[in-house]
């Protein structure tokens, strides 16, 4: 079934009309696969209605077709912003040493979960925690990342990456009288003050693989 000839190359609408009349499969047929009523697609192409393909519907055609969901009207991915990974561990334990100048790395995020958190590639790092000190919020393994520009403390608890005697530690940290207060979320680690204590950055971000 040719499509209207005034219609725009470029047009989704025009894209998927020439892959289905390359494939010879019925519009009835395409539309019976999405689970939507026979003249579904045939209305889609033909008078705009709807003017836009659900997301599902586009992932499926795009994947019967073989072709890029953008060709059907899917919006590109964005290009992934790089962020510096510290080859140390924070440790969420009793502590691991790390060196004076740890190496680094790159690890790619969605800028728009950047966006969302209100940080610049260039303030984020990201870096692994170890041990069972900061369960049940962050566990041995999680991935965290850092705002590095944030390195203030108030009086109420937040999490940060900081280093202590050589060691780098994941924390709630807040102000004390005699310093700073670091504690543990994990009940069988006691709290800590201290005035030595660098901060590094604000947790602000983690992911967890579920095993």
């Amino acid at each position: 079934m040719a499509i209207m000839a005034t219609m725009d190359a470029s047009d989704p609408r025009a894209r998927l009309a020439a892959l289905i009349d390359a494939q010879g499969v019925s519009y009835a047929a395409l539309s019976r696969m999405l689970r939507r009523n026979e003249a579904y697609l045939q209305q889609y192409v033909r008078r705009g209605t709807p003017r836009d393909l659900a997301e599902r519907d586009r992932a499926l055609l795009a994947a019967y077709f073989r072709v890029d969901a953008t060709e059907l009207g899917g919006v590109a991915a964005p290009r992934m912003a790089p962020i510096r990974r510290l080859d140390i561990e924070a440790s969420a334990g009793p502590g691991a040493f790390s060196g004076d100048a740890p190496g680094e790395g790159a690890m790619l995020l969605d800028p728009r979960l950047l966006e969302s958190l209100r940080l610049g590639a260039k303030d984020a790092a990201m870096l692994r925690a170890r041990g069972d000190s900061m369960l049940p919020t962050i566990a041995d393994g999680d991935q965290i990342v850092i705002d590095e520009r944030d390195t203030r403390l108030g009086t109420v608890p937040a999490i940060f990456v900081l280093r202590l005697d050589g060691v780098v530690l994941v924390k709630r940290v807040s102000k004390a009288r005699d310093g700073m207060l670091i504690e543990s979320d994990n009940p069988a680690y006691p709290p800590i003050t201290t005035t030595a204590a660098a901060i590094i950055g604000r947790v602000v971000w983690l992911s967890r693989a579920l095993r």
